[in-house]
């Protein structure tokens, strides 16, 4: 089967410079596109049409992906059939006829304020790993900042006197503020519990994992999910939970979106947008309950 991975997977990494999440998803995209075709008897993606193309969208959607997990798909072969048509494999870019269709946008998942105590009251042990693992949480919920710019901060990157952190991970370069209880929490992190973990001098990333190396995406997820179970929190929550609730609790409670924006690093306010419409739909349900007259 000719699907010209390796190929793509280079020009992915090295001309278009996408980030590790991105080119695999890429390629696990075309990978599927690959499995359908060889159903179907065809053995050399760059000659699959659109006809082809669409039968396979549409049997994701027949299998329960959403329209935005679809137009993800899309979007990644579009890149491909184009890198086919730049290496003159590929006569035209098959993809060009299709058109992403509209997905219904969901509004996220956010943790009351009791259920975020929760959450963060969870290590309650005073070993390493508990400790390091409310620092973590705590800093996720004060800032609002990504799991990827998480694991990625430097212990240069925190300043304790002045209660906020600098993240420039991507293209994001802001600098956050950090409230009391979490920088509080975050000290003891660094004078008695890093120095427990991370024993390489060279070493500079804030956190890692238990054996001083990098913490992955992956290996946070686990956590969260772990303490949220704890919590005995139903809601199926992720990192990124921890972020859309900082950005909705600071709205609720009086922020401007625009600030809010520079603190998430949306580069667009239509991005931070979404909160407002979390918010609208929030209090629209409180009113439509307890209104005498709205019932």
């Amino acid at each position: 089967m000719k699907d010209y991975a390796v190929d793509f997977q280079d020009y992915l990494k090295y001309e278009k410079k996408a980030s590790v999440n991105t080119y695999e998803s890429y390629l696990r995209d075309v990978g599927q596109l690959s499995a359908y075709a060889a159903g179907l008897g065809l053995a050399d993606l760059s000659r699959a049409d659109c006809q082809l193309i669409e039968r396979f969208l549409q049997s994701l959607l027949n299998d329960g992906k959403s329209q935005a997990t679809v137009n993800r798909v899309v979007a990644a072969l579009r890149c491909y059939y184009q890198f086919l048509v730049n290496q003159g494999i590929a006569a035209e870019n098959p993809i060009s006829q299709i058109k992403r269709k509209t997905a219904e946008k969901k509004l996220p998942e956010i943790l009351t304020g009791k259920e975020v105590n929760e959450l963060l009251e969870q290590p309650k042990g005073d070993d390493c790993k508990s400790l390091r693992d409310k620092a973590m949480l705590e800093l996720l919920y004060a800032t609002g900042i990504k799991v990827s710019e998480l694991i990625e901060l430097r212990v240069q990157d925190l300043n304790l006197q002045v209660g906020v952190i600098h993240t420039h991970a991507g293209r994001s370069d802001r600098i956050v503020p950090v409230y009391p209880a979490a920088v509080k929490t975050l000290s003891v992190y660094l004078s008695k519990i890093r120095p427990q973990i991370v024993l390489d001098p060279g070493e500079d990333r804030l956190f890692t994992n238990m054996n001083g190396q990098a913490l992955t995406r992956q290996g946070f997820w686990k956590i969260v999910k772990f303490y949220a179970a704890q919590a005995n929190i139903k809601k199926d929550i992720t990192p990124h939970t921890l972020r859309h609730s900082f950005a909705a609790h600071l709205l609720e409670n009086g922020a401007q979106l625009s600030d809010i924006q520079e603190m998430l690093g949306h580069a667009d306010i239509s991005s931070t947008q979404i909160y407002a419409q979390l918010m609208k739909n929030k209090y629209s349900q409180v009113y439509q309950r307890f209104h005498p007259l709205a019932r």
